[in-house]
């Protein structure tokens, strides 16, 4: 499990740019919102990263990066992103299942073709909305079994505008005897 205020695994991933996503040397500011989704095969995926996208300036504004990445190749990455009409969120694709793992994200099973007639991969983590700081350490994370209800981005900005304000840490970093 991920602690609040402890170091992350590595994230390396290619991005729809053809650069390299390495999250150890991202320089934001404040930190940088990895937003990990299902894939292409996603409607609600495409709903959820529209927002991020249109939100994308305003986490800029707070010295928060953005990027969305999935373990689509780049080609269904890329259909996604171009879905969303992406313009200042970055894309990361072709994330190894094995990392998805160490960042604690739930893997699923195909199902088949979903009801947007999109074939699912063979396996695919589920979604994960995670805020790291830029020496590295956890602030804020959320990890779902499902595609339904995930953080709202909206939200976070006026969180960020607080945690900001009054120098707020990241919570839940307690690991001892209860």
């Amino acid at each position: 499990m991920l602690m609040p205020r402890q170091p992350v695994p590595a994230l390396i991933v290619e991005t729809l740019t053809g650069d390299t996503f390495d999250l150890s040397n991202d320089a934001a500011d404040f930190g940088t919102l990895v937003v990990f989704f299902r894939g292409l095969h996603c409607p609600i995926c495409a709903t959820y990263l529209k927002e991020l996208e249109r939100l994308t300036p305003g986490f800029a504004e707070r010295g928060v990066k953005t990027i969305a990445i999935s373990s689509d190749d780049g080609d269904r990455s890329r259909k996604m992103a171009e879905k969303i009409g992406a313009q200042n969120l970055r894309f990361g694709h072709s994330l190894p299942l094995s990392v998805a793992k160490s960042w604690g994200l739930y893997i699923s099973t195909s199902r088949g073709t979903t009801s947007i007639g999109i074939e699912e991969p063979a396996l695919f983590s589920e979604p994960g909305v995670f805020l790291v700081k830029p020496d590295g350490t956890l602030y804020f994370a959320s990890v779902q079994t499902m595609p339904f209800v995930r953080p709202h981005f909206q939200e976070m900005l006026g969180a960020l505008d607080f945690v900001k304000k009054n120098e707020y840490p990241a919570r839940g970093e307690y690991s001892g005897a209860v």
